[in-house]
Order: C-alpha cells, then sequence, then structure tokens
C-alpha cells in the first residue's frame, strides 16, 4: 500500500548536484516524487502483489516550483504527469524537460493518458526512461518500472562517465605525445635511440625530459633532466625546461652560461623554492671524436668505445642541480669520444631501483654499467638494449619502477656505414629500419 511520508529536510547544494538515491535494486521502499497537476485527483500508488516486499512511498508535488522544493536526496524515481503546465505553452513537453534540467541524475518516467502514446514516445526521445498510462497501473507494473528507470539511468550515466573518461586520456595522451620532443638531427650521421617510461600511473608524461638539435656549425647538443617529484606539475616543468634549452641552444649559448639561464628559467616557474632539477648536457664536436660535458647534479653518462667495455664519463667537476644554489657555476670537461662509439645519457630512474624484492639494496651507477655490458656482449643493441636494460631493472627490483626513467643513445658508427645499434635503431634523418614494437615508445 502507498504510504505518506513527511518531507524530509532538504540538503545543502544546487539541484545538479543531489545524488539520488541508490539501494533499490535488493528490495526496500521505493521514494518517488509524482509532478502532477490532474483533476483525477491526488495519484495514488496501485497495491503490490502479497510477499512483494517493497513498499512505493510517494511525495506529491502540484507544480514545478513545488517539485523543486521537493526533491531531496532520498527521491529514486521521479514521475511527470505530461499533462502539467508548463514554462512554454507552445512546447506540450516543456514541464518533462524542465524536471530533466533540475534532476540530471535521478531516473524520471512519464505518466501520459491512454491515448497518448505519441506524446509519451516523445517523452522517451528527449530523455525520460520510460513511460506509463495512467489507466493501466498495477503494483507489479509500477515497482517494475521504476526499479528499471532506475537502473537504467545508472547504467546510462556510468556509460556516459566512461565515455567522458576514455575521452579525455584520449585528450590528454595527445597532448602529452605533443610535448614530447622530435630530435634535429638533420645532416648529421650519429645515430639515435631513445626510450621513456614515466613513473605515473597511466601517464605518458613525466618529470624527465630529453632532446637533442644540431646546430648551423654542425655541433650535436644533447640534454636530460629530471624535475624533483612525480606529478603534472612537475611534468609541466620538465617540458618548459626542454623548450628553453632547445632555444637557448639554437641562440648559441652553452655549458655554464646555458644552465645559469635556465636556473633562472626554473626558479620563475617552479611552483616551490624546494622544486629543483637535475640536467646533463653534451655538446658533440662537428668531427664526432670530442664532446663537453656539463653536470647540474646529475648521473654521468655511460660510453662504450669500439673494443671496450663501456665506463662512466668522468663527472668530478659537475655542478650542483638547477635551483639549489643561487649563484652556482658548472665547468664544461672536454671529453675525448673517439672514432666510434655509444653514449648513453639516462636519468636516475634507472639506477635507483632495488637488486631484488625486499633488498635495500639499489642497483646504483656501477650496477648499471655491469648489467649494459653483459646485454652488450650478448649483442644487444639499440632499442633492443634499451628495453632490455628497462626491463632487467624492473626484475630486479620485483616490480614496477616508480620513478620516471628516460634514456637516450647516441652513437658514431665505423666509416663503413654499418651501425652501431643494429636494425632498430633511428638514423640522423629519421628513417628507421624496423616498426616500433607497440609496447615501447618509438625513438622521437
Amino acid at each position: 500500500m502507498p504510504v505518506p511520508v513527511p518531507v524530509p529536510r532538504q540538503r545543502t547544494g544546487s539541484a545538479v548536484e543531489r545524488q539520488p538515491a541508490v539501494e533499490t535494486a535488493n528490495g526496500g521502499d521505493l521514494m518517488i516524487l509524482v509532478i502532477e497537476d490532474g483533476p483525477a485527483g491526488p495519484f495514488t500508488a496501485p497495491e503490490l502483489p502479497e510477499g512483494g516486499g517493497t513498499r512505493v512511498r510517494i511525495r506529491t508535488a502540484r507544480n514545478l516550483t513545488e517539485a523543486e522544493r521537493l526533491l531531496t536526496d532520498d527521491i529514486h524515481c521521479i514521475l511527470v504527469d505530461l499533462a502539467l503546465p508548463g514554462t512554454d505553452d507552445s512546447d506540450e513537453l516543456a514541464a518533462l524537460k524542465h524536471v530533466l534540467r533540475l534532476a540530471p541524475r535521478h531516473a524520471v518516467l512519464a505518466l501520459a493518458a491512454e491515448g497518448d502514446s505519441e506524446r509519451a514516445a516523445a517523452a522517451v526521445r528527449v530523455g525520460a526512461q520510460d513511460y506509463l498510462f495512467r489507466d493501466e497501473l498495477d503494483g507489479r507494473l509500477l515497482s517494475r518500472a521504476i526499479r528499471y528507470a532506475v537502473e537504467r539511468k545508472r547504467a546510462d550515466i556510468a556509460q556516459r562517465q566512461l565515455t567522458e573518461s576514455r575521452l579525455r586520456a584520449q585528450e590528454n595522451a595527445r597532448l602529452e605525445r605533443g610535448l614530447l620532443p622530435t630530435p634535429l638531427l638533420q645532416g648529421s650521421d650519429l645515430r639515435f635511440a631513445s626510450h621513456y617510461r614515466p613513473g605515473r600511473s597511466r601517464a605518458l608524461l613525466g618529470g624527465d625530459f630529453y632532446d637533442t638539435v644540431r646546430t648551423p656549425d654542425g655541433t650535436v647538443h644533447v640534454m636530460i633532466g629530471d624535475v624533483c617529484g612525480h606529478g603534472p606539475d612537475e611534468a609541466a616543468l620538465g617540458v618548459e625546461l626542454r623548450i628553453a634549452w632547445r632555444a637557448l641552444t639554437l641562440a648559441g649559448l652553452c655549458g655554464d652560461q646555458l644552465l645559469s639561464t635556465l636556473q633562472q628559467v626554473l626558479e620563475h616557474e617552479r611552483q616551490s623554492e624546494e622544486i629543483f632539477a637535475t640536467l646533463c648536457t653534451v655538446d658533440i664536436a662537428p668531427d664526432g671524436r670530442r664532446a663537453g660535458l656539463c653536470l647540474a647534479g646529475h648521473p654521468a653518462p655511460l660510453i662504450a668505445r669500439h673494443g671496450r667495455p663501456a665506463r662512466l664519463l668522468p663527472y668530478e667537476d659537475g655542478g650542483p642541480a638547477l635551483g639549489l644554489l643561487p649563484r652556482a657555476r658548472w665547468p664544461r670537461r672536454q671529453v675525448e669520444l673517439g672514432g666510434t662509439w655509444n653514449l648513453m645519457l639516462y636519468t636516475d630512474g634507472l639506477i635507483e631501483g632495488r637488486v631484488g624484492p625486499g633488498s635495500g639494496e639499489r642497483l646504483g651507477e656501477q650496477g648499471m654499467v655491469e648489467m649494459i655490458n653483459s646485454q652488450l656482449a650478448q649483442g644487444l643493441r639499440g632499442d633492443d638494449l634499451l628495453e632490455a636494460a628497462v626491463r632487467h631493472v624492473r626484475e630486479l627490483n620485483g616490480g614496477e619502477l616508480t620513478d620516471d626513467v628516460a634514456i637516450l643513445l647516441l652513437g658514431r658508427g665505423p666509416k663503413d656505414g654499418t651501425t652501431p645499434y643494429g636494425e632498430g635503431a633511428t638514423t640522423a634523418a629519421g628513417a628507421k629500419a624496423t616498426a616500433p614494437r607497440e609496447s615501447q615508445r618509438p625513438p622521437l
């Protein structure tokens, strides 16, 4: 039997923010708000079958203004009389449309007179979950219709939220891909490969950043850096520093002058004074045999020369991370590369993983050097080498790495033109011998 109920006090918040009651699928009372002003008198719910286990509790509003006052969080469904006068006399569904705008998250049923099937069908087209004919109502039909309307509305909302989430994810993916660099190496005979893995779940871009450009004099400049932290603010700051580095490099700055200017950029753009960034820059001479190295609190690159094992470049003369000391200096160290070499730049996410599940020991730089030499001995080169290195570090760590990982591989091959990287390498002109693996971001 229908049961009269007191009207609860309306909760704070706009109509759009109100959430309908959700515990209706497994029995319990059904609270409906009936909005009608029919000549037949107040709406009454028909009796439910014996043992139905559900009572229909009714709250009635005589007009739209009263309905807005009575629309509270415990309402499961709204039953709108299509004969109710609306705000627009020329629109026979004006009242229903007003309710749909008033309660976008509630299930809404249209109540129509028998024979008014066209307007009832139109009500569903504009947003009602279903329609009922007043003269055909019985308890079983009403209970089933309300439950169906509530569950259908819930499914519609869930589907819309899923669609919106996918669209946002796709848009974020396009945006983040657009923020990653495209190396400018046209005209250089150096080979390039990269691997990037952000630490944030579902992110494409982290606080690590890198870039490579060739200036008109033939010098190849390469940079890799790491903003402390792992959130979107750190990722955005990394992009700003990368873009600033490219602009300053193309403008002719190098070494200490470039890093001092980058520190000014960081100080102006960071969210707090505690934010800093490490950086490694290498400028390779046009003949490919020499390079200048600057370190700002960053791990030293690894070099593998022809016929010799890989080792770390000298790092004793490095300066502090950007943003730590206001008048710091970053000396530029000259390095002899030789005729044939591979140079690997990386962020500390590659070396800070554990050497075993539950172990407190980290891989460290020397552990990384041993790992790379072992993989070089197995014949791994280019993308295969980078992918194997990251996979091995993850396996040692016993799971996914929490820090961002970025790795760059630059190399100069022998005079016969063969690549020191194998088939997966990207040439300076951007040609690629094989398609990239789907599980790995291709060289950029």
